[in-house]
């Protein structure tokens, strides 16, 4: 069933601008109904997947997406997926929202809860959740999953959250286990660098753009921006399973850098989640 349908109006969807040009002239621009519904098990399982499997980049093989979709399909009363051809299509986006504490013996969810307390652990910006998720047994953190196709507009993410705020609260009075103590949001963001093959015909003092600590983070979600504001702690990790030296220059296609894509994770105290949400709908109205 449909949840809702909402005209965006004229959104950009996958643009032609040319990276000289500063102008929004040659943006292509089309108009298009979005419609919200809730996951469909019968035809979601596969546009799923592949939008998880798109969320974890270098490291889905990590962890079982299979299982992983069955697991967000099993709550059809929670969450949404966006889609522009009626039920029966496939996801453009998607957002839903797990229990660590109430799924923590599945083998799925063993793999997140020991993959977040590896990357916590990497970095200090995120000692609090390092620290939180070593607790025994994991705290009823709700693990946010969202991702949507790279040129969907980003006005579809306030309707969702907005959505999961309703839903969690009719979860709650009808006793289900969602009355969690923080959220956590999964993410993804990347870095330009120089690219190897400008610096194989660059001149000798032509010094590359580095990567690291020192390196500028872009969002590939721009609703990240407002959701590290309000965190209690946020942060970037190096994902396992390394990228090759030419991917960075296959991610090029409208700039001149290369980009190298890395893992950020959002950590929210449950009681500024409603406030958090608010602020995305307004930074992305």
């Amino acid at each position: 069933m449909g949840k809702r349908k909402q005209d965006l109006g004229d959104v950009p969807m996958g643009g032609t601008k040319n990276a000289d040009d500063e102008s929004d002239d040659d943006v292509d621009m089309i108009n298009v109904d979005f419609e919200w519904f809730d996951p469909q098990p019968a035809v979601d399982f596969h546009g799923l997947k592949n939008l998880l499997r798109q969320l974890f980049d270098n490291d889905a093989q990590i962890f079982d997406l299979s299982a992983l979709s069955d697991l967000i399909l099993s709550q059809p009363l929670l969450g949404s997926t966006v889609k522009t051809d009626g039920n029966e299509s496939d996801p453009y986006a998607f957002l839903s929202v797990l229990n660590l504490q109430e799924h923590k013996d599945k083998p799925v969810v063993q793999d997140l809860i020991k993959y977040i307390q590896t990357k916590a652990a990497s970095n200090p910006s995120l000692s609090a959740l390092s620290e939180l998720v070593s607790q025994t047994p994991v705290p009823p953190i709700g693990l946010v999953l969202t991702e949507r196709v790279i040129n969907m507009p980003a006005q579809v993410i306030p309707p969702m959250y907005n959505m999961l705020l309703e839903e969690i609260a009719w979860a709650i009075q009808d006793k289900e286990p969602y009355n969690f103590s923080h959220y956590l949001i999964i993410s993804k963001g990347y870095e330009e660098i120089e690219s190897k093959l400008d610096l194989e015909e660059s001149r000798p003092q032509k010094k590359s753009k580095k990567g690291g600590d020192g390196a500028q983070r872009f969002f590939f979600h721009p609703e990240d921006e407002v959701l590290q504001r309000n965190a209690l702690c946020h942060g970037s990790y190096e994902f396992t399973h390394k990228q090759d030296d030419g991917h960075s220059d296959s991610k090029r296609a409208f700039q001149e850098l290369g980009i190298i894509t890395n893992g950020s994770m959002v950590l929210l105290d449950a009681s500024q989640f409603e406030a958090t949400v608010k602020a995305v709908g307004e930074y992305l109205q």
